[in-house]
């Protein structure tokens, strides 16, 4: 994907610190802090432009939402949405993922949500990958015990890898759905991404994986 330099997105994130978070691991371990609630809190790991975290927002007022993004110029896009929306209970970190346990505390995370994640079909970039062992790792420290990946997806080996990762690691898979938009689910929010492909006729895969790891 190309990304288009936005000069003026710095200082637009900087005069919106109530949305868009500075220095994020100085509330690891605080997040209730920051949303004034003892709420549960979802995050979305490449919030992208932010339709579907602000959609879920609006749907979920009593849950908090933070979207991740590594790149300004497009976190942007999320920020105005949630300008516009005036949402209280979502908030931003332009921040890497692979750092995730620097800005979240063990068992501080209710739900992590992979929206049309970048394939990396080369197999030599699988690590690359969000479903890879390492992030499932990573997710697994951030998440409450028993907690959940809800992951979608237009691409069939992305899915295919996701769901082979997902077992041999220990997951279990709930929902599973190999075609979305023809099935019964209820609620779906979409990603900018999920409308342009269904739009074109494609499939959306979506998966609920749960760890299993609640206290006995």
């Amino acid at each position: 994907m190309r990304l288009r330099h936005k000069p003026w997105a710095s200082e637009f994130i900087a005069e919106h610190s109530q949305y868009a978070i500075a220095n994020p691991e100085q509330y690891k371990g605080k997040w209730h802090e920051v949303f004034g609630n003892h709420n549960p809190i979802h995050i979305e790991v490449g919030t992208g432009k932010g339709q579907f975290l602000a959609g879920m927002s609006v749907q979920n007022p009593d849950i908090n939402y933070i979207g991740i993004e590594l790149f300004e110029s497009i976190i942007v896009a999320a920020l105005q949405k949630i300008v516009d929306l005036q949402l209280p209970n979502m908030k931003l970190l332009n921040v890497d993922a692979s750092h995730l346990t620097e800005y979240f505390d063990d068992n501080e995370i209710d739900r992590v949500y992979l929206n049309f994640s970048d394939p990396w079909p080369k197999t030599r970039h699988s690590k690359r990958r969000l479903t890879y062992k390492s992030f499932l790792s990573l997710y697994e420290r951030i998440l409450k015990k028993g907690g959940e990946i809800h992951f979608k997806t237009d691409n069939q080996g992305l899915f295919e890898f996701s769901l082979i990762s997902f077992s041999e690691y220990g997951l279990q898979l709930k929902f599973l759905s190999l075609d979305l938009h023809n099935s019964a689910f209820e609620g779906n929010i979409m990603t900018e991404y999920e409308e342009k492909f269904s739009k074109k006729g494609q499939r959306i895969y979506r998966v609920e994986a749960k760890y299993m790891n609640e206290v006995e």
